[in-house]
Parts: structure tokens; sequence; C-alpha cells
């Protein structure tokens, strides 16, 4: 059974940077794509970036483009969200997600979810 962990998040002041880490453990098959999601209070789960099994491959959602970079350490078994220029919008509680198939996708549509992480812009 795949097990997502995220840690990273946080309190961050606007215009600050943050980082947000998806420890993955317990599979065997090594081509899972990754997912990176966010729900704010009183708003529906958003897909913010995902990346391919071989990080090749990846998508940011028109909001975090150019200020967000996903990639991933497949030696670590662990993606990052490297989160720039963070405004108060982006506050949201952050999940990590697997889906068994090289490809990602910016919809709900992975098989595996982490617990998530609190993520905070606020002066």
């Amino acid at each position: 059974q795949l097990q997502l962990v995220e840690s990273g998040g946080g309190l961050v002041q606007p215009g600050g940077s943050l980082r947000l880490s998806c420890a993955a453990s317990g599979f065997t098959n090594p081509y899972y794509a990754i997912g990176w999601f966010r729900q704010a209070p009183g708003k529906e789960r958003e897909g913010v970036s995902c990346i391919s099994s071989s990080g090749g491959t990846t998508y940011y959602a028109d909001s975090a483009k150019g200020r967000f970079t996903i990639s991933r350490d497949n030696a670590k078994n662990t993606v990052y969200l490297q989160m720039n220029s963070v405004k108060p919008e982006d506050t949201a509680v952050y999940y990590c997600a697997a889906r068994r198939s090289r490809l990602c996708v910016l919809l709900d549509e992975y098989d595996y979810w982490g617990q998530g992480t609190q993520v905070t812009v606020s002066s």
C-alpha cells in the first residue's frame, strides 16, 4: 500500500517562499505520477501541479505558473513543490497524490492521497 506524507507547510508572509515535500513509501512499482492539490476553506479541491513518473513532464495550474516549481528525486522517493512569491490566495491545505500511471493530470484522478499540510500566507 502506497503511503504519502506531506511536510513543509506553515505560515509565510506574502511574497515569501516555501518548499513542500511529499515522501512516498510502501510501493514496488516505481511508475507513479504525482500531483499536488490544494483545498481552501469553502472551496473545492483544485490541482496545482503534477509531474510524470520520470520527472520529464510537468503541468501547472494557471495560478501556479511562474511561481511554483515541481520536481522529484526518485532516489529519495520524494516530490517537492517550491512555492515562490506566495499570495494570500495560496492559503490552503496542500495534498500530494499518486497515480498508477507514468503520466500526470491535474484532474482528480489519483489513487493515493496524503493527509495534507497547511499553508497559510499572511502578514
